[in-house]
């Protein structure tokens, strides 16, 4: 659909009910049949054990179906409220997580992971309900490596082994995506991401601040901050997480074991509503509009064309190079994207194991089907009449080659030639 013409007060409203131009956009979406007409879930033995759940996230472009299931009411028609909590770091959110401040949460896939096998945090019994959305993360470098002629991968190399010093990259958590598309990059141009550099853990949005005063080289992290670093001309992107992994899965819908023992029609009832607002926005008619709604102080706090331009594939990588993106943020993608595959949870264990994150070899099938909620996701697609995947694995080639299909997880882990054995940070 066109844009709906919502105004920054609108934006920024944060929790409270949008003003007289977002009612009269919902009503046009309304009778145009995107937006829920009825309830489910919402009587007799199906009833929601909890109505009202708070739901954490980071500001981040890819929050964005939280948000709109939020605020467009998809929520109520599975007989809940949504209520978004903003956080500032990813262990803020593993701690609220495991205490129970929080009920579920837009999440880094490898927290969850992490957090179940005791690494990155104490060990807690956890759940991924449904996947958020694929691609749309990207590694940035500073300027400055720029102007000493780095362009790509081979130039990086290249420069960080003829200029010896510590060289600083960033990343989001331990065990969390930001740190394996990192490390598996650099690994893929032959840079050991422990031993050649150095990593440290920054939260998303301090990302852009950090580069400006020098404190790094470079960082992975979503987006809209790849594009801010850019808009405020501090750095460029040297290469996205699509092209590292094409349709990678990336944040997840998490929450504890025990919140889906004690609320399962909440934990369905949730993840239905995400995977409405999931197709809804992934539907292009959508984009500058949820673009515009998650811009707001509220929620990523960002300029809007800051985060519309790569939230519809428009990609400007700071040095010259613009293209239009095939494999830009997926949310939907007739539910190839959402559902909760075990080989993508498998595949964090497999590069857990390789920097020496876990230092014995998991039961690999076993930890992804404790945590990977699929009979939830098979009866919350069904009340929201989403396709599910015939198969619970799914097979990819990775840029460096090597094909991931979640049969020989061990073998796997074991085949990189760059891994913990040359060295790796406590």
């Amino acid at each position: 659909m066109a844009d709906a013409g919502i105004s920054a007060d609108v934006i920024n409203g944060g929790r409270r009910l949008f003003g007289k131009q977002l009612a009269l956009a919902a009503s046009a979406l309304a009778v145009a049949g995107w937006l829920p007409q009825r309830q489910a879930w919402a009587a007799g033995s199906d009833k929601p054990e909890k109505t009202r759940v708070q739901v954490g996230f980071i500001p981040l472009t890819d929050c964005a179906s939280v948000i709109v299931a939020s605020q467009m009411g998809f929520d109520k028609k599975y007989g809940i409220e949504i209520v978004p909590n903003k956080e500032a770091s990813w262990a803020a959110v593993r701690d609220k997580l495991v205490n129970g401040e929080l009920d579920a949460a837009h999440v880094l896939y490898g927290l969850v992971y992490g957090v179940h096998l005791g690494i990155g945090g104490s060990k807690k019994d956890m759940a991924v309900l449904m996947n958020l959305n694929h691609n749309g993360q990207a590694i940035t470098l500073s300027n400055q490596l720029n102007e000493q002629g780095v362009r790509d991968g081979e130039s990086l190399a290249k420069h960080i082994q003829k200029n010896p010093r510590e060289y600083t990259f960033a990343q989001t958590f331990p065990t969390g995506t930001h740190a394996m598309w990192l490390y598996y990059y650099l690994a893929s141009i032959g840079v050991h991401p422990f031993q050649d550099v150095k990593t440290i853990v920054v939260p998303p949005p301090q990302m852009v601040a950090n580069m400006r005063v020098g404190n790094m080289d470079g960082f992975c992290v979503g987006e809209p901050w790849n594009a801010r670093a850019i808009f405020d001309k501090i750095g460029f992107t040297l290469a996205t997480s699509q092209d590292i992994w094409t349709d990678h899965p990336e944040k997840v819908l998490g929450c504890t074991a025990a919140f889906v023992q004690q609320h399962p029609n909440t934990a369905r009832a949730l993840t239905a509503a995400l995977l409405e607002a999931s197709r809804f926005i992934d539907d292009p008619r959508n984009r500058a509009t949820v673009a515009k709604l998650i811009a707001g102080k509220a929620y990523v706090n960002a300029p809007a064309e800051v985060i519309e331009s790569r939230f519809l594939g428009q990609y400007d990588n700071g040095i010259g190079r613009r293209w239009q993106d095939p494999n830009y943020m997926k949310f939907y993608n007739d539910g190839q994207v959402t559902f909760p595959y075990l080989s993508d949870g498998m595949w964090f264990l497999t590069q857990h194991r390789r920097w020496g994150l876990l230092s014995s070899e998991p039961d690999y099938l076993s930890v992804a089907s404790q945590i990977n909620q699929i009979a939830i996701y098979k009866q919350a697609a069904a009340a929201a009449k989403v396709p599910v995947p015939s198969d619970v694995l799914r097979s990819s080639k990775l840029i460096d080659g090597k094909i991931w299909d979640g049969k020989e997880p061990a073998r796997y882990a074991a085949s990189f030639s760059l891994n913990s054995a040359q060295g790796v940070a406590a």
